[in-house]
């Protein structure tokens, strides 16, 4: 699908929780890092008139990073769900993002077909979806060569399925909105 590096060899955040990293980030991020509600929907009013879309980067089977099986609480070398995404508006990426989901619950025939949608479009459709803490790093990705001030992660619940969704916001986007550097 890509010439990205498996998930093994991507480097690991450090995350941090949200409230103990508030002190560094400007209120501006502290906004976008803190929002509960959807990115897919944050990004498209931020960046209008420009189109949103989702830059599909890679989407397979394979096996997460040390921080993600703990996060998901699941094994280390369990296999999972992996998808790697660049959210972009107009032709500009603001935000990539990696998600993570164990293959036990997993509704894989909705989240096979996602392909260029967003999978917040999915998830915050969900009924009864539980979102828990979120955690921030200044740690760049470790894919697709993604540079920027912030990320977030954290997981998402309903019933049997959980997704660990990991996003880190890019230059481009603090360029684009006059964000300060943190």
């Amino acid at each position: 699908m890509s010439d990205l590096p498996p998930a093994d060899t991507c480097a690991p955040a450090h995350w941090t929780p949200l409230a103990a990293a508030r002190p560094a980030m400007s209120p501006a991020w502290r906004r976008w890092i803190g929002s509960r509600d959807s990115l897919t929907l944050r990004l498209t009013e931020a960046g209008a008139p420009r189109p949103f879309r989702v830059q599909l980067l890679d989407q397979r089977l394979g096996t997460p990073r040390r921080d993600e099986a703990r996060a998901l609480d699941i094994a280390q070398g369990q296999r999972a769900w992996l998808r790697e995404v660049a959210l972009c508006l107009g032709e500009r990426p603001w935000v990539v993002a990696r998600s993570v989901a164990p293959l036990a619950g997993l509704p894989e025939h909705e989240l096979a077909r996602l392909g260029e949608r967003s999978l917040g479009s999915w998830l915050f459709r969900q009924p009864d979806l539980e979102r828990g803490e979120i955690e921030a790093t200044t740690a760049p990705a470790g894919f697709h060569d993604a540079r920027g001030p912030w990320g977030r992660r954290s997981v998402f619940r309903r019933g049997d399925f959980r997704v660990l969704v990991q996003e880190w916001f890019l230059d481009a986007m603090a360029d684009d909105l006059g964000l300060p550097s943190r």
